[in-house]
């Protein structure tokens, strides 16, 4: 009779005190995520590029004699230089590019030649255009005034988009330089994300799924940069044959543009109107445009045949996870959205597959 209120007042107390506990691990990783969430976007960066350039890391390491800190370093520090001497480059022609326009500007030296008669005749917009710019031609300093609004919301904007270039930029190196740590302790870094994956899916399934994240994002970073190399040949032969000013510089910038996920149409596109206005439409301008347009455009082509190569999940899961992550986290999305689609493919069918074995029902008695 009294065993009743004992074991009621027991369970009280352990349920207060399994309450208590559970409170105090939920503060305890809210404090955690706070502090670790202005870092996190740097980490995610410093766990892909490590993902991606560990297998260079394996190769390089038996020739640098097995040591770890070294092969991750001399990785770093190549990689660095490869990003640096290409953006200091751009950097320095844009700003003597503008820095040339303002001196232009203020001595009244930049004279725009008047438009040809052929340019009314456009389609269109041929009146406006030609309007626009015999005004320009005669009177550049007015016609800058009249839209001087506009062109301080443009500065503006601008602006903006550098600093965020900028701000990119920055973390993208010091996310290079921390995958160099990832990478010197690659063989811990491995077992430290198996551990984690097994105590998630299951000892049986935590190795494949940790190798089918890692296939995962070599396959999209390696799809996304090849895929930038190939549209900068083929935009940069065009610049060149055509000689566009600055072709190389050009053709460097659709490079960043491509890795960065940003349509190559930005520079293709003023520089199809910039050949139309000096040279007018001629049977080689018409060429150049459309086969430079469809260039700007070719990554809408080689997504689908370079992403997912060497990955074991179908390709279009691995595209649609990049095109919707790309949609809802911006470049960072473009690495997860795969990883994440293709682990849950795995799981899904893995799930599908394990059928419970039918049971047979027992043979009937025979009578005797």
């Amino acid at each position: 009779m009294l065993s009743t209120p004992i074991s009621e007042k027991a369970l009280s107390r352990g349920m207060l005190d399994v309450l208590i506990r559970a409170g105090l691990i939920a503060i305890l990783t809210l404090f955690c995520f706070r502090i670790f969430y202005p870092f996190g976007s740097l980490m995610v960066w410093s766990l892909i590029l490590a993902i991606t350039l560990y297998p260079l890391h394996l190769r390089l390491r038996k020739k640098l004699g097995n040591k770890d800190g070294l092969t991750a370093t001399v990785i770093v520090l190549i990689a660095l230089i490869i990003i640096a001497v290409p953006t200091y480059l751009l950097g320095l022609a844009l700003v003597e590019s503008v820095e040339h326009g303002v001196d232009m500007v203020h001595s009244g030296s930049m004279h725009i030649p008047p438009p040809s008669d052929s340019v009314a005749n456009w389609p269109l917009v041929g009146g406006k255009v030609y309007a626009f710019w015999s005004q320009a031609s005669t009177d550049l300093t007015g016609l800058l005034q009249k839209f001087t609004p506009q062109l301080k919301g443009l500065g503006a904007d601008l602006l903006g988009v550098a600093t965020g270039v900028g701000m990119g930029l920055m973390i993208f190196i010091f996310a290079l330089i921390i995958s160099g740590i990832f990478m010197a302790y690659g063989e811990e870094s491995k077992q430290s994300a198996i551990q984690i994956a097994s105590r998630i899916f299951g000892q049986e399934t935590a190795p494949k799924i940790t190798d089918l994240c890692s296939a995962t994002i070599r396959a999209v970073a390696q799809g996304v940069v090849g895929i930038a190399f190939i549209q900068m040949l083929l935009v940069g032969v065009a610049f060149v044959l055509k000689g566009v000013p600055g072709a190389g510089l050009l053709a460097l910038a659709v490079l960043l543009l491509g890795i960065m996920q940003l349509p190559a149409t930005l520079i293709t596109v003023p520089v199809i109107i910039f050949v139309f206005a000096k040279e007018g439409f001629t049977a080689g301008t018409i060429v150049f445009a459309v086969y430079v347009f469809i260039a700007g455009l070719a990554d809408n082509v080689l997504k689908p045949l370079l992403l997912g190569r060497g990955v074991d999940v179908p390709m279009p899961v691995v595209l649609i996870g990049a095109l919707g992550g790309m949609v809802t986290g911006g470049v960072i999305g473009l690495f997860i959205g795969p990883v994440v689609l293709a682990v849950g493919y795995q799981l899904f069918w893995r799930w599908v597959e394990d059928q419970p074995q039918a049971v047979e029902p027992p043979a009937p008695l025979e009578k005797p």
